[in-house]
């Protein structure tokens, strides 16, 4: 079993977190800002500002790049002016009026390779995060805006880098609004906030750790920007914390009625006159629902609480409602929350880090 007393124990998650991997989480901030730094550099902007593209291409690979790529669509909405297209490989019909945005933190991806020397050799405008060796650099070289880490963390941690960097490129050409140093300031606020050395009561993301202890999450996102970070969220937890989830909009889960049907009924809470035996067993006391909304307005707010009403049992996670900010800045925020949620929950589980159950099992 976890151990959850280790969460407000700063000494022993010290001792534990032999990575330092906390730390680099915490690095948020400043990987957005290296970003900015490095595409001032290379003149990004200049390349890029006012440019209506064809097509922008987003190009996913292993890792975060899935849950990047649905959070630009989600945040770039039905009335972006120019054809998005989110593909595993660059197309043959990529051209000199395409843009493609892309990002991996492996290398020698040489199918990621084999792309951009495609869209390079064809004349497209590339932007991509990622290290700056091997055949996925040397594919772009001198040719690609090549976005390296300068802040150094382990694999697996650059979201705000590659999220950064989507943001800043669909900003330069006009197709959305972002103030990305804002959203460095806000990741580190959000950091500071879920500083180990803060008791859970008082920390967000150990608050959200303990609220899945033992529990199988329902990650239902009540917004397309909501449901992409609810992807990101499955990904970190399984990552750092072996948990499965289950992850989709609500208006989906909706339509898996079964499920739906039982949570309905897990989340209402026993009455007063239910025999507390009745529910030993029942599989879906295991489960835990998290609502998340990113969007804002009437129609949200609506959708909200009727989700709410719907399941007055479960956790409603609204950014909205603590940080003053744009829906980008609201989506990383809560990102970077559930990434030290699921550290935090792996630390004491022993799935990662070097003094846990499973270190000490000798696996």
């Amino acid at each position: 079993m976890a151990d959850d007393t280790l969460l407000d124990d700063p000494a022993r998650l010290s001792e534990v977190d032999t990575d330092g991997v906390l730390r680099a989480a915490a690095r948020a901030g400043a990987q957005v800002r290296s970003v900015v730094e490095m595409a001032e550099e290379l003149g990004v902007e200049r390349a890029l500002a006012d440019v209506r593209p064809r097509a922008l291409l987003i190009v996913t690979r292993p890792g975060h790049a899935g849950a990047i790529a649905d959070l630009l669509v989600a945040l770039l909405g039905p009335a972006c002016p120019v054809p998005v297209v989110v593909v595993d490989e660059v197309p043959g019909w990529v051209g000199p009026l395409d843009v493609v945005i892309t990002h991996t933190e492996d290398p020698g991806d040489r199918v990621l390779a084999e792309s951009i020397g495609r869209a390079t050799r064809y004349g497209a405008t590339v932007v991509v995060t990622a290290p700056p060796d091997g055949p996925v650099a040397a594919a772009g070289a001198g040719r690609a805006f090549l976005l390296p880490p300068r802040v150094p963390v382990p694999p697996g941690f650059a979201f705000p880098r590659a999220f950064a960097a989507g943001l800043l490129t669909l900003r330069t050409m006009g197709l959305l609004r972002a103030d990305i140093d804002n959203l460095a300031d806000e990741l580190d606020k959000e950091a500071e906030k879920d500083h180990p050395a803060h008791e859970s009561f008082v920390n967000p993301a150990k608050s959200l750790a303990l609220r899945l202890f033992d529990r199988v999450p329902l990650l239902w996102g009540l917004d397309p920007a909501a449901t992409a970070v609810a992807s990101h969220a499955r990904h970190v937890l399984a990552a750092h914390a072996g948990f499965v989830c289950d992850v989709g909009s609500y208006a989906d889960a909706q339509t898996r009625f079964a499920l739906h049907r039982a949570v309905v009924r897990s989340t209402s809470g026993q009455g007063i006159f239910d025999d507390p035996d009745d529910f030993a067993g029942d599989p879906t006391a295991m489960l835990r629902v998290q609502l998340l909304a990113i969007s804002s307005g009437p129609a949200a707010d609506a959708a909200r609480h009727m989700a709410a009403d719907t399941l007055p049992g479960a956790d409603v996670l609204v950014p909205a409602e603590e940080v003053g900010a744009d829906e980008p800045v609201r989506a990383a925020v809560l990102a970077l929350r559930f990434e030290l949620a699921a550290l935090y929950l792996g630390l004491a589980a022993g799935t990662i880090g070097g003094s846990g159950r499973y270190a000490s099992a000798g696996v």
